[in-house]
């Protein structure tokens, strides 16, 4: 079978606590990652957390994370900045599948430290969509799912699709594990049928 390779981004800002999302997510990736350990050995997952700055998280450690109270920020330009470096270690099938709860609010400046600011500046989007575009050029698939249906959340994500081509979900916390666990199945099946496809072709 095709071999995947997965970036769970998993926005740990303070709205995602406060609002009860991040248990959620947590749950997630724990499951995920217990999911593809035993059902797919040869596929890969990385899990990335973001707030203010982007950070690889091991699934083993996720279950003692908590609320810090000051961090604030969605850094999604540095989780997919993050999300392709650990991508670009494998070949086949890669994609992205990002949970947030709000639009970015914060990118990196040329020196590297985070600039944070809500309502997001025009900048930040920019930079976050300059991303989304090297991302779509090393053809990694970001698929995202909302946990929010803010207006400005909304147009953003369109934005992204219409760039990257990937798919978005409004969920909601409850059901969070369900639409991720049963499309990551899926996913695998339809690239099985659609290899299958082009073997008897060729």
């Amino acid at each position: 079978m095709t071999q995947a390779s997965t970036v769970l981004m998993i926005d740990m800002s303070r709205s995602m606590f406060l609002r009860g999302c991040f248990l959620a997510a947590k749950k997630v990736a724990i499951a995920l990652d217990s999911l593809i350990r035993s059902q797919y050995p040869r596929d890969s997952l990385y899990v990335v957390g973001f707030s203010n700055y982007a950070v690889e998280l091991k699934p083993q450690t996720l279950p003692q994370l908590a609320l810090n109270d000051y961090v604030y920020g969605t850094n999604m330009q540095h989780g997919f900045q993050l999300a392709r470096s650990l991508l670009a270690r494998h070949r086949g099938n890669r994609q992205v599948i990002m949970i947030t709860d709000g639009e970015p609010t914060a990118h990196l400046r040329e020196d590297g430290r985070a600039l944070f600011s809500y309502p997001p500046t025009y900048e930040t989007i920019q930079q976050t969509l300059s991303e989304v575009k090297r991302c779509t050029r090393d053809r990694i698939v970001i698929n995202t799912f909302m946990l929010e249906r803010g207006p400005y959340l909304t147009e953003f994500i369109n934005q992204m699709t219409r760039i990257n081509k990937g798919r978005a979900f409004f969920v909601s916390p409850d059901r969070l594990g369900e639409y991720i666990l049963v499309d990551y199945v899926s996913g695998k099946q339809r690239r099985r049928a659609s290899n299958r496809s082009r073997a008897r072709i060729a």
